[in-house]
């Protein structure tokens, strides 16, 4: 069996990771009464004691807390401070074919962002297949359940007079734009353009693509086949027939979901694509992807507990 502390276990990400591992007998978890839970001895304890603690934690307080453990302990960090530290293993197991054995076999695992997790799974394969250029000043379009705004804003979206959009990251900066770039292989920081719709959980994320103006090497229905072939045999990636599809709805009620689907959507003659993932912000960007995560690295079956 298998001991895993959650640090900031009360949170929405550390709720769900603990929702997915009840009723394994593979896992036991660590739980701190709430009294104890801020206390840095329990806590230090609590990750000696652990085979693997995920830190569902923000930035600052994640990485003191990795100041707790030793030099063998294991960690699997939701916050976003170790995304591009080259110390640390990107916890995106079908970004490429080298990195689920890389999970495997880490100490360290940082866990990708949800924005982020869509944007890659799109664009990063076709990057480094060359059918896109790395060069080319991307623009992202993307919208989340308010969930994933923490504490504060879903009390924000849980009031009366709740907004109907929450359009953010006006000033063009955002926590997630250094990990997008990094492990996208791009030269140009993208344009990411946030917001937040009034549903508790969901996402898309889309890349709008004028291919014949960015002189990419290939038509929309190419860029198809390379992402099918990418993620041929993955259970929790897929890429999606379009055909007939008229809309992308998110339900204020979506169901929880550990999956990420792919569309290429394309213009009649092929130039332009607009590329759109979608998926639950606390499943495959969050929650989902950290027990998948943790699967990996205590050799479990790697998609047990999750939601397909």
């Amino acid at each position: 069996m298998n001991t895993v502390f959650i640090d900031g276990a009360a949170g929405t990400t550390g709720l769900e990771i603990r929702e997915r591992l009840s009723g394994r007998a593979a896992f036991e978890v660590i739980v701190l009464e709430d009294e104890r839970r801020k206390d840095v001895a329990a806590r230090r304890d609590a990750i000696a004691s652990a085979d693997v603690t995920i830190l569902c934690l923000p930035d600052d307080a994640a990485r003191d807390a990795v100041s707790l453990g030793g030099p063998d302990s294991r960690f699997i960090d939701a916050s976003s401070v170790h995304r591009t530290d080259p110390a640390w293993t990107y916890g995106f197991a079908e970004l490429n074919s080298g990195q689920r054995a890389a999970i495997e076999n880490a100490r360290l695992v940082s866990n990708p962002g949800c924005y982020p997790t869509g944007f890659l799974a799109l664009v990063a394969p076709l990057v480094a297949q060359g059918l896109l250029p790395a060069d080319w000043p991307y623009s992202v379009n993307a919208v989340s359940g308010y969930s994933g705004g923490g504490k504060a804003l879903i009390e924000r979206y849980e009031q009366a007079e709740a907004p109907a959009f929450r359009a953010y990251g006006l000033t063009l900066e955002h926590k997630h734009l250094p990990e997008m770039k990094a492990h996208a292989g791009l030269a140009e920081t993208p344009i990411f353009a946030p917001a937040v719709v009034p549903g508790f959980r969901g996402m898309l994320v889309e890349v709008p693509l004028p291919l014949a103006a960015m002189g990419a090497k290939g038509r929309a229905e190419d860029l198809a086949e390379v992402l099918a072939e990418h993620y041929d045999g993955e259970r929790l990636v897929t890429v999606k027939q379009t055909d007939g599809i008229g809309e992308m709805l998110i339900a204020k009620d979506q169901a929880p979901s550990d999956r990420l689907d792919l569309y290429v959507f394309s213009s009649g003659d092929g130039g332009q694509a607009r590329l759109i993932a979608m998926l639950d912000n606390l499943g495959k960007g969050a929650s989902g992807a950290a027990v998948q995560n943790l699967n990996l690295m205590t050799g479990q079956p790697e998609t047990e507990g999750l939601r397909l």
